[in-house]
């Protein structure tokens, strides 16, 4: 669930190093649940989160919160 103070954010790697306007979202890799961007496919773009998290929910609520760190670099 997102609010006004904390919207959906778009992908800052996604718009610096592809030009790209893409909505943040939860993904899941080997790793963990990250936050990142998909195409319209449904395919990974970037990562986003400096983190990866054990659950579904714990990305949630990262990404409901705004708590979580944005990466630098791809």
């Amino acid at each position: 669930m997102t609010s006004a103070l904390h919207p959906v954010p778009t992908g800052y790697l996604a718009s610096r190093e592809l030009g790209l306007t893409l909505p943040v979202s939860i993904l899941r890799s080997a790793a963990g649940f990250y936050l990142g961007t998909t195409n319209d496919a449904g395919l990974p773009v970037s990562r986003e989160s400096a983190e990866y998290f054990t659950t579904h929910a714990r990305a949630a609520q990262a990404l409901a919160s705004g708590q979580w760190s944005q990466r630098a670099f791809v």
